[in-house]
């Protein structure tokens, strides 16, 4: 499998963000993006995941069957956690709703250090809690791509440590990343595209 980005041009209101970019991550990869605010990060992330239409260029998955977007997981800086539902509630709803793994819900909580919150209500969860929640989804519906947008944004040091254990395994079992952030993230060996424009999208 290998993601191909070729030519990849995006505008948003009526202004260009980005154009010609193009890349390719095969199973085991890691591209880091950056760039101030409003330059394209997370407008990059959305065309891959199939949730924006690019200006110009493609977007594909060579040696699979499927869609880039079907095989993609994107994890947005916005949570997307249901308050009113406890953490099991909200996992069992993921992956309902975007298909699972073998990976159980009790095993997936506990790998971010909120195992015994799995009867809680996600509302009165911390910021870095519900940023734990939020990545948890990426074990109990995997994809072999993900998408990340600044995804240590609230994690102590130790959520820190365990997304950075979490991303090791994803590549060591052939799984690609294409991660968007301002902060220092653990991916060794990453490629780094930054993207130069500025100004709110």
């Amino acid at each position: 499998m290998k993601l191909v980005v070729e030519g990849l041009s995006c505008s948003r209101g009526g202004r260009s963000l980005f154009q010609g970019l193009s890349f390719g991550l095969s199973r085991g990869q890691a591209i880091l993006v950056t760039g101030p605010n409003g330059a394209g990060k997370t407008s990059l992330l959305r065309l891959v995941a199939g949730l924006l239409v690019p200006t110009a260029g493609r977007i594909a998955l060579e040696g699979s069957d499927g869609t880039v977007g079907e095989a993609s997981h994107f994890v947005g800086h916005l949570d997307a956690v249901k308050g009113a539902l406890t953490a099991g509630e909200n996992l069992v709803f993921g992956r309902a709703l975007l298909g699972g793994g073998d990976t159980s819900i009790e095993l997936a909580l506990e790998r971010f250090g909120i195992g015994a919150l799995q009867d809680l209500p996600a509302q009165v969860f911390s910021a870095g809690q519900r940023r734990r929640l939020a990545l948890a989804r990426l074990l109990v519906a995997p994809r072999p791509i993900w998408l990340l947008d600044e995804p240590t944004t609230a994690l102590d040091t130790s959520g820190q440590q365990m997304l950075a254990r979490l991303m090791a395994e994803h590549r060591a079992g052939g799984g690609v990343i294409v991660a968007a952030t301002h902060a220092t993230l653990d991916l060794k060996d990453a490629r780094k595209i930054s993207l130069p424009n500025g100004g709110a999208v």
